[in-house]
């Protein structure tokens, strides 16, 4: 079974991919974590976790999640992580916590799909993005049939700036950086109430007409990339900027 979280889209995208090409299916953690639903998920087939990079690690609310939810049957686990550029000494973190839930780490994989983090960066242009896709598409089939085939995949290597990144410079990023009291709506804002229902963590709420944030965020991006009227900001960092999904 593969289980993804997917913010604007690229995980969802790699998780599709991989599970259609392996026979299996695929599964959308949104709902599960937005409800704080840990009920146990059952698979036969090894399971296969998609999930973006925050900070050159898996996001916080997804590592939460996976340490509640029991995960019964088969007990070998794969990780896709897509990231725009790498991931750093992610390993290390995914097998402590492979060790925590009792699962077999089979490794991970990772995909350089287009950047979305608009509150730091500049994601492509739609043309751009296409192009940065098709070229990640011979490595995600490579990683389904290395799945499929019941493998391990190599071992990510990883260099002494890349264990400072999913260390130090993880820990400093959430506690700096992650905060959503920058978003705001513009006046193109019509109320629609889409980055609400977005929003896995239940952090934003319509009131008097605007979107409101609340102090619960993770930076997914999912507000800001998908409002239908690019009516929402970051500060002065993402005016300008390209809004990025995928569906």
């Amino acid at each position: 079974m593969v289980l993804f979280f997917t913010g604007t889209g690229n995980s969802g995208y790699v998780a599709k991919k991989v599970a259609k090409t392996i026979g299996d299916e695929a599964v959308d953690l949104f709902d599960r974590i937005k409800n704080k639903d840990f009920s146990p998920v059952e698979s036969d087939k090894p399971f296969v976790i998609a999930a973006p990079t925050y900070s050159w690690r898996i996001p916080h609310i997804l590592e939460e999640y996976l340490e509640k939810a029991p995960l019964e049957g088969n007990n070998k686990i794969y990780f896709l992580m897509t990231c725009g550029d790498d991931i750093g000494n992610a390993e290390k973190y995914l097998k402590k916590l492979c060790a925590k839930i009792g699962k077999e780490y089979m490794g991970c994989a990772y995909f350089r799909m287009p950047e979305n983090y608009i509150a730091m960066f500049t994601a492509p242009n739609a043309e751009q993005a296409s192009r940065i896709i098709a070229k990640q598409t011979e490595k995600i089939d490579a990683a389904a049939k290395v799945i499929a085939s019941g493998k391990s995949f190599d071992k990510v290597k990883v260099d002494f700036i890349g264990k400072l990144k999913s260390g130090i410079v993880n820990t400093a990023f959430y506690a700096l950086c992650v905060k959503s009291d920058k978003f705001y709506a513009t006046d193109d804002c019509v109320a629609c109430g889409k980055c609400e229902k977005l929003c896995p963590l239940s952090n934003i709420t319509v009131a008097d007409g605007k979107p409101v944030w609340g102090k619960n965020c993770t930076h997914c991006m999912a507000c800001i990339c998908k409002c239908p009227k690019e009516a929402i900001e970051y500060g002065k960092k993402s005016q300008g900027k390209n809004r990025y999904f995928i569906d």
